[in-house]
């Protein structure tokens, strides 16, 4: 008798890749997945949504704790990275020539022209 293949075709983790929730984090997304109609099928109705996370929550106060939480803290910081694009991946084929960026800029650096 011949030994049973393994499945491959199934996602081994849930939820989504770093990548889509950065997709999510556009701001027209991210108004609707913050306004999501009522679905009785979800945890909280639906009404409590973390997108960084892709998690819902039964209320607003769990939701809370969760933003305080470590593992919300890690994807928080994993998402700081800016993910790789299409030209991107070609230039390290040696299809051309494309300049890194580590992390994504942030709004909340200080103006340093007010500082001085």
């Amino acid at each position: 008798e011949m030994p049973q293949k393994e499945d491959n075709k199934t996602r081994k983790r849930k939820g989504k890749d770093i990548d889509q929730i950065h997709e999510d984090l556009q701001p027209e997304k991210a108004a609707k997945l913050t306004n999501q109609e009522v679905d009785l099928d979800l945890p909280g109705d639906g009404q409590h949504y973390c997108i960084e996370c892709n998690r819902y929550f039964v209320d607003e106060v769990t939701k809370k704790i969760h933003e305080k939480s470590k593992v919300h803290k890690k994807r928080l910081k994993e998402l700081k990275e800016v993910p790789y694009s299409i030209k991107e991946s070609e230039a390290a084929g040696g299809l051309g020539i494309f300049p890194h960026i580590k992390n994504r800029p942030t709004a909340a650096k200080p103006d340093e022209s007010l500082i001085g």
